[in-house]
């Protein structure tokens, strides 16, 4: 896949800081890290493709600006507009490893993935491993998928499946830094 250079210029990157409670204490947080997609902006509409009226395949995405101690990355996908208690899961990877910066379109749902080698899927909110695309409710208005990348201090060592409460325990004081990117759908 190729990366365009001018692409950060336009695409309206966000960059957060992680939060306290994940975050390893002193460390810089989301300096310079950002998370990238060739498929939409930051609050920009997710095309069709990527949905689960679509080919409900990954999009791919990138990232650039991680500490110099990253040992792996885990991502996050989640809908907090959801009619649940909970966000919604959409994608739960993790162990990426730290030379890896970048996702393909479409990842295998398969629980270990060859490509990026080592890396480890979770669990999503239908209880299935590996992506699944945004179908909010008809007429439920628009909804925002928040695409939430981190940086660890260490592979997790999670068994394959894991949900997002376990990562999110895993990672507990392991997150250098966090950057995230939203996209939106509706029906």
């Amino acid at each position: 896949m190729s990366f365009l250079p001018t692409f950060f210029a336009t695409a309206g990157l966000l960059s957060i800081s992680t939060s306290a409670a994940l975050g390893k204490p002193g460390a810089k947080k989301g300096a310079g890290f950002t998370l990238t997609t060739s498929a939409f902006h930051n609050q920009g509409e997710i095309p069709v493709q990527y949905t689960g009226d679509g080919k409900n395949m990954s999009p791919p995405l990138q990232w650039t600006g991680e500490p110099r101690n990253t040992r792996a990355f885990a991502l996050l996908v989640d809908d907090p507009d959801a009619p649940s208690p909970q966000p919604w899961v959409h994608w739960v990877i993790y162990d990426i490893p730290a030379d890896v910066h970048q996702l393909p379109e479409g990842v295998p749902t398969q629980a270990e993935l060859d490509q990026p080698p080592g890396a480890e899927q979770g669990m999503n909110s239908r209880h299935t491993i590996g992506y699944e695309g945004p179908q909010p409710p008809k007429g439920h208005g628009w909804h925002h998928y928040h695409f939430k990348l981190y940086a660890l201090d260490r592979k997790l060592a999670l068994q394959p499946g894991a949900s997002k409460e376990q990562l999110l325990e895993a990672m507990k004081n392991h997150v250098l830094a966090e950057t995230e990117i939203v996209g939106r759908f509706a029906h």
